[in-house]
């Protein structure tokens, strides 16, 4: 106790010596003030844990004494030493933020209690700000890398949104790290202590998309043998990551729509409404504008969820970034793989910032990590990179579609795999399901 710090404040002589005495004796550290102004004074020179205020005293009161302690030290704990006739007054001091009270003449025994007490409320707070200081540290988004003028822009702005609960629509082309983008807002705001749930709607088909937001009672469907949470549920206090809205069905749509006004949703094969608390973030590399002219996607959704946008400028239209990315990226294999190689040597360097990188960061890290693999010498040379990367593919501006650029460089990674789907899906950094979706789509034959 010696290290905890009482300060006893009453005009009366023989109270504030008795109770000197009785503190003293329990091995804390105390001093004592007459009145209000050397309180004050005390307080400003340095902090206490327990302040014991009289109430009645003359000059300053002890409500007055209470306001300007709060000011000076938010973290102090105060106990109210009141007369039987002003208990009132003693209750206004509750109110205003005081621990507790205790009535005059002073029982040693309750008064000793009552700090004990009040040092255990101190503690269990102090503990806790150190754990959310901690937890702070622990989710912290991973780093997003790139120092050019249009990615300083991307961090002022998360920066901004991410004080605010307004929903968010991340755009930008696949690859360019809209998911990022969407942990890092949810890390920098006041939701961080809870989770940040993500969902990817492009990858799961319409019946199942709805039991996996909204959750189901068993018995829903064939093969609901227990009650499941949906993503929305889970996300309650947190965010809820919604990545490729824009591949969300009409029916979907207004289901979503409905959730997002009133916070509240009912699981499928249930009666009982239940609540979430969560803010939207959500991603999408399509023109959503588009699609509300051609009547794909609701005009009443899409003003509900474009209250803030934010662009994830491609690779190719930041050059100046891809060097700190692949560094980076070496960094983060050499110590994942146990390897010494931690450089990239400048020929490599020049066939990097030469590619136009269709696959934008994605597939610079994955052309980082394969580099990593087979590499053997103290950096990475042109070599140790995808054929259709050190042969400069790619670099020439030439006006395709980007459906036709995925379409290819799928059909380079497959190849690359000998037709490999899951090993191709994990390089592309999309699931199975995604990929087999794009196969289908592009005509694409293993």
């Amino acid at each position: 106790m010696t290290t905890r710090k009482i300060l006893i404040v009453d005009d009366e002589l023989s109270v504030r010596g008795s109770l000197e005495e009785w503190f003293r004796e329990d091995g804390f550290h105390v001093e004592t003030a007459e009145d209000g102004n050397r309180a004050i004074a005390k307080m400003e020179a340095g902090p206490y844990d327990i302040v014991l205020l009289d109430l009645k005293m003359p000059g300053m009161d002890g409500i007055t004494v209470q306001r300007r302690v709060r000011e000076i030290d938010p973290g102090a704990a105060i106990i109210i030493l009141t007369a039987y006739a002003s208990v009132e007054t003693a209750v206004e001091a509750l109110k205003l933020g005081a621990f507790d009270y205790i009535t005059k003449p002073v029982d040693p025994d309750d008064l000793s209690n009552l700090v004990r007490n009040a040092l255990r409320q101190k503690e269990l707070a102090e503990e806790n700000l150190r754990l959310k200081e901690k937890v702070s540290e622990l989710i912290q988004s991973a780093p997003i890398i790139g120092g050019s003028p249009k990615m300083r822009r991307v961090l002022d702005t998360i920066r901004t949104v991410a004080e605010t609960d307004s929903t968010v629509v991340i755009r930008g082309e696949s690859g360019t790290g809209k998911e990022l983008v969407a942990r890092s807002i949810h890390a920098q705001s006041k939701r961080r202590f809870f989770p940040i749930v993500a969902v990817n709607a492009g990858s799961i088909p319409e019946t199942l998309l709805e039991s996996e937001l909204f959750g189901h009672e068993k018995g829903a469907f064939t093969g609901a043998q227990y009650r499941r949470k949906g993503k929305i549920e889970l996300a309650h206090g947190g965010t809820l990551f919604l990545d490729e809205i824009g591949d969300v069905t009409p029916k979907m749509q207004i289901d979503l729509l409905r959730v997002l006004e009133t916070k509240r949703f009912t699981r499928l094969g249930g009666n009982q409404e239940v609540s979430s608390d969560f803010r939207l973030v959500c991603a999408t590399h399509k023109n959503l504008e588009q699609m509300v002219s051609e009547g794909a996607f609701r005009e009443d959704l899409y003003y509900r969820i474009n209250v803030f946008g934010i662009e994830v400028p491609p690779l190719r239209e930041r050059p100046e970034d891809i060097l700190e990315l692949a560094r980076f990226f070496v960094e983060k294999y050499a110590r994942a793989m146990g390897k010494p190689l931690r450089s990239i040597a400048p020929a490599a360097e020049e066939v990097l910032v030469r590619y136009r990188w269709p696959g934008n960061v994605r597939e610079l890290e994955n052309a980082i990590e394969r580099a990593m693999v087979i590499g053997q010498g103290p950096a990475i040379e042109p070599g140790d990179l995808p054929l259709h990367i050190e042969s400069g593919g790619g670099t020439e501006p030439a006006a395709r579609s980007l459906a036709a650029v995925e379409k290819e460089h799928i059909e380079r990674v497959l190849q690359e795999f000998d037709g490999n789907v899951t090993r191709a899906a994990k390089t592309l950094g999309i699931d199975r399901a995604t990929l087999y979706n794009k196969l289908k789509r592009y005509g694409i034959r293993r």
